[in-house]
């Protein structure tokens, strides 16, 4: 479904901005915050904030949601490791 919404241009921008840098669009992102919402964020949102643990929770998820999207290729470690060979004599 599609819907419009009116949100600030400034939070936009900073939304759009930090979903780019971790590979999402605004509908993901959306998305996320809707069912996150629909999960109990009335009572949150009610009391002020999320409880530590929930915060845990949701960002387990978004990390490996992430994990799942990231590209194929080598890892950080073995970038590590193939730049440490080439340091030491053969």
């Amino acid at each position: 479904m599609k819907a419009t919404i009116n949100i600030p241009d400034d939070l936009y921008r900073r939304v759009k901005a930090e979903a780019a840098l971790r590979g999402l669009t605004i509908r993901e992102v959306t998305t996320t915050l809707y069912r996150r919402w629909l999960r109990g964020g009335q009572e949150n949102e009610a009391a002020g904030q999320e409880t530590p643990e929930e915060w845990l929770r949701a960002w387990l998820r978004d990390c490996h949601a992430a994990m799942e999207q990231a590209p194929l290729g080598p890892t950080a470690l073995e970038h590590l490791q193939a730049d440490r060979n080439r340091l030491e004599p053969q």
